[in-house]
This record gives C-alpha cells, sequence and structure tokens, in this order.
C-alpha cells in the first residue's frame, strides 16, 4: 500500500479496505482511495466520533441512556454539516466495491443509527414522560423494564461507530484517539508487559 505524508509528515494511505458490519444490514466491504476533501471530511468526523459517548463503552451501570441516544442523534446534524460543506468531492462517482466518504457516512446513518433511533427514542420518551416528580431521571431510567434492551442496541451501535472511526482515522492519518493516551498501543500480547 502506498502511503502519502501528511504536513505532520504522518504517513496517509493511498487506499484503505473498509470491512464493517452493521446490524440489519450485513457487511459492508470494499476499498476506499480517499481523494484530499475525503481525508479532511474523515478528520472532522473522526474528531466528533472520538469525543462522544457514542464511542465509548457504556457499562450495566454506566451512564445516561438518554444522553446516548442524543449523541447519536447529533451525529445527523454533524455529518449533514461535513457533506454540504464538502459536497459533491466526498461522494465521487466509484465502481462496485469501491467506498466514498458520503456513501460510507450516510450508510452508517441510515442503516445503524437511524433504526435505533427510530425504534428507541420514543419508547424512552414515553416512559420518561411517566417519572414522579420525586424520582430523579437516572434512577428512574435504570428501573425501565427495558433498559438492558436499550444498552445492548447501544453496544451493537457503538461496534459500527468504532469500525467508521478506525477507518476514518486510517483515511486522515491521525493516531488513534479512542483508546486512553495512557494505554499501550498496540496493546502488549498476553504474558508481555
Amino acid at each position: 500500500m502506498r502511503r502519502k505524508r501528511n504536513a505532520a509528515g504522518r504517513a496517509r494511505p493511498k487506499q484503505v479496505t473498509v470491512r464493517m458490519a452493521i446490524p440489519l444490514l450485513g457487511d459492508i466491504t470494499g476499498v476506499w482511495e480517499p481523494v484530499e476533501a475525503e481525508r479532511k471530511a474523515a478528520w472532522e468526523l473522526y474528531a466528533e466520533l472520538a469525543t462522544r459517548i457514542s464511542t465509548v463503552e457504556l457499562g450495566p451501570e454506566d451512564g445516561f441512556l438518554r444522553e446516548a441516544l442524543s449523541s447519536f442523534y447529533s451525529l445527523f446534524g454533524t455529518t449533514r454539516d461535513i457533506l454540504r460543506r464538502y459536497g459533491p468531492d466526498v461522494a465521487p462517482r466509484r465502481g462496485p466495491g469501491e467506498i466514498t466518504f458520503g456513501a460510507l457516512a450516510v450508510t452508517v446513518l441510515n442503516q445503524a443509527l437511524r433504526p435505533v433511533l427510530a425504534t428507541w427514542h420514543p419508547r424512552l420518551a414515553a416512559y420518561e414522560s411517566l417519572r414522579p416528580a420525586d424520582v430523579d431521571p437516572v434512577t428512574y431510567e435504570r428501573g425501565w423494564e427495558h433498559a438492558a434492551a436499550l444498552r445492548e442496541e447501544i453496544a451493537r451501535v457503538r461496534e459500527v461507530l468504532v469500525a467508521l472511526a478506525e477507518a476514518l482515522a486510517e483515511v486522515a492519518g491521525s493516531a488513534d484517539l479512542l483508546r486512553p493516551a495512557t494505554m499501550p498501543y498496540p496493546p502488549p500480547e498476553a504474558g508481555e508487559e
């Protein structure tokens, strides 16, 4: 794989192979040969994903389901803004098996995020509307009979977003921002430390 260098001298691949599994859709597999506008757009969306709760593992007692759904929802506005600013340069016509920033971003929004939001946002909102005034929102949400199922859906979507983020980071020529800076990367093999 031939690589170009960015301003910081970091290697940027000329071609990236993308493999992502999207629930209910299946695998997206293809080759991405990004143009400069796609590299810039990839960095912008990667920076968004790396700084959101939507790419952080949510344990059974961690976080707030409403916040996770809101983070997913806000990715629509962010992605639309990036697509509008860069225009058709981030979605050039390509052949079968070839991927573009635009096609990848829109597929993730419409096939991974939208179904989860369409199902769970109204269900959670209906439950939240019944919260008694003397019960705090976190306690009330954790008592919801569907909380565990929603957490499972959030975890599945998180996997898709992490796979997207990894592809975007590679295209942008970025270091891995999803892992804590104190964690060695790549992680040491079992028994090495």
